[in-house]
């Protein structure tokens, strides 16, 4: 695909980061590719759902790759399907991880990690990071209940140019998601409809005080905003000393 992963646009270094508006339409894409596998006549259960298994065309619309572990879902008065643990670690739903029972619900878990992703910019298991935030969803859920507390966990990348009130969905969305209990999960048309809906607004948080979070966050989004412009942050800060050493 000629734009790639979402993985690769996420998290690489070096890469551009992702507006807004492109991550609801990536999440929206994502959304209806696993409606229409939960929507056959025998569902399929995707099982593999991560950011490395979503591909991007040339305008950011989201397709589903890699169906090497994809499995027919239960039939007729079957509740789940019994396998062998297969997937990613950090995208799992806890229910099959534990007794390797599978429904579709366990790949609603999945796109709740990947939602969380898309906000925070942190992947679901991180073993560089903090042993307090290696794990996303543990360390991500305390802040995720308000959107004054969401902001701290807002990827700085977007330089606060994100919804305030879409974060806030986005956020009870993926929590919803994410329950440890499968019934709690939404299914896939309901999560498409609330993705739809945030499409369009325009409250964005550097306009309402919630950006910057934190200064680190302010040095981090000046920084992601020079690598959009193409410039590398080297430039600003040689640009700023030579401007300090002419000024003296």
């Amino acid at each position: 695909m000629p734009r790639g992963s979402l993985e690769n646009h996420l998290f690489k270094r070096l890469s551009i980061s992702l507006p807004w508006a492109t991550r609801l339409k990536i999440a929206t894409g994502a959304a209806e590719g696993l409606a229409f596998l939960h929507g056959a006549e025998t569902p399929v259960i995707y099982r593999d759902f991560k950011t490395s298994n979503v591909l991007l065309d040339s305008d950011f619309t989201a397709k589903l790759s890699d169906f090497g572990l994809a499995k027919m879902g239960p039939e007729g008065s079957e509740t789940h399907v019994t396998t062998r643990v297969m997937g990613t670690y950090g995208y799992a739903a806890p229910e099959y991880v534990s007794t390797g029972q599978l429904t579709i619900k366990c790949d609603i878990y999945s796109f709740g990690v990947v939602l969380l992703e898309l906000l925070t910019g942190k992947r679901a298991m991180d073993k560089s990071r903090p042993k307090s935030e290696q794990n996303l969803i543990e360390w991500a859920k305390p802040y995720m209940y308000s959107s004054r507390r969401l902001r701290y966990i807002m990827d700085p990348r977007l330089a606060g140019q994100y919804s305030v009130k879409g974060a806030k969905e986005i956020a009870h969305l993926a929590l919803q998601c994410i329950s440890m209990n499968p019934k709690d999960r939404p299914r896939m048309p309901s999560i498409i409809e609330t993705l739809e809906s945030l499409q369009d607004l325009k409250d964005m948080a550097v306009a309402y005080g919630h950006w910057p979070a934190s200064p680190k966050s302010a040095r981090n989004g000046v920084f992601a905003k020079a690598r959009m412009d193409g410039h590398r942050v080297g430039n600003i800060r040689k640009s700023s000393a030579t401007a300090t050493a002419n000024h003296k």
